[in-house]
């Protein structure tokens, strides 16, 4: 979940972003992944949860969850100047190679004995393939990345069109319908496995696809904007601030009893409704990152953490 899987239901925002990049789009890019790492905590995690309580894998909690809520404090760090520059690409994106690289070499210090066990269940599931196999799936590879690729064109342009027919920046468009429609993957993917009952992958691909976002898709965007991607004042003052706390309050939920509740993942779409029901109040009010709006969205982070962090305390509180 946290590598092949989210690799690959996140290849929708890397081929946007970068699309977008190269267009000289990059408030889309940007939004897009912002806009997808709230999304893939408070919605995905929120129905799956819903679904059915979800598991919490001890690894997650003790190395890929801080480093998520490091990568984007990272990214806020980066971002305050107001420019992500190609130096800031280069370097996020080197971060995901790392990462990578980290979790391959945990793969190989699997213990014999569990690969053993791996290699008896399912062998007979997965039979020695031949190399006329190999090269259609291949083939199927290569021109899945085409359709891709071509599809990312038509829903980046379509995206900026809806963007000028609505009066809506790109930015809050890249937040919205680009993050939405980027993220089907994942909510496919984390639905499809709680059904299934194979609830850590649901946590894992969520976390995974939130690392590859803000690494790889804006590292990658950033380093091919030809200038860099500038970061508008907007984003600083909230959206940024929005993701960090959204990353943040995993912590606590996920910490305590090593699962997401029912009540936690309700909470967690409440807040989800309540960011996206704010942007779209925000588009028509040219002031509201200086004046009244901004002052309730300060006071709205940290009410949803009180209460994230309130209803995954209330059943330790409840077993004394």
């Amino acid at each position: 979940g946290l590598t092949i899987v989210a690799f690959g239901t996140s290849a929708p925002e890397l081929t946007v972003s970068g699309y977008s990049a190269l267009t000289g789009q990059a408030d889309i890019a940007l939004g897009n992944v912002i806009g997808s790492t709230i999304f893939n905590v408070l919605f995905i995690l929120g129905v799956s949860a819903l679904i059915t309580p979800l598991a919490v894998a001890q690894q997650l909690i003790r190395f890929e969850v801080p480093l998520m809520i490091s990568v984007a404090c990272l990214v806020g760090l980066m971002a305050w100047d107001g420019q992500l520059s190609r130096l800031d690409g280069a370097m996020l994106f080197l971060g995901l190679v790392t990462y990578l690289l980290w979790a391959v070499r945990q793969c190989r210090t699997e213990s014999a004995d569990i690969a053993a066990e791996y290699e008896h269940e399912y062998a007979a599931l997965a039979p020695p393939r031949s190399r006329a196999d190999i090269l259609k799936q291949l083939g199927m590879t290569i021109l899945g990345l085409i359709m891709l690729v071509l599809g990312s064109k038509l829903f980046t342009d379509g995206a900026v069109n809806i963007a000028r027919a609505m009066g809506m920046s790109e930015l809050v468009i890249g937040l919205t319908i680009v993050a939405v429609g980027t993220s089907l993957p994942e909510v496919a993917t984390s639905i499809s496995a709680a059904l299934k009952g194979e609830r850590d992958i649901a946590v894992g691909n969520a976390i995974g696809s939130n690392l590859f976002n803000m690494l790889g898709v804006l590292g990658a965007a950033s380093f091919l904007s030809p200038t860099g991607m500038n970061v508008p004042e907007s984003a600083i003052a909230f959206d940024i601030p929005v993701m960090i706390a959204v990353c943040v309050v995993t912590l606590p939920v996920l910490y305590t009893g090593y699962t997401i509740t029912r009540s936690e993942g309700f909470l967690l779409l409440l807040y989800f409704v309540a960011y996206n029901g704010f942007l779209l109040w925000a588009t028509h009010q040219p002031n509201v990152q200086t004046s009244s709006g901004f002052v309730a969205l300060a006071l709205a982070i940290p009410l949803g953490i009180s209460l994230l962090t309130l209803a995954a305390v209330s059943p330790l509180l409840a077993r004394k």
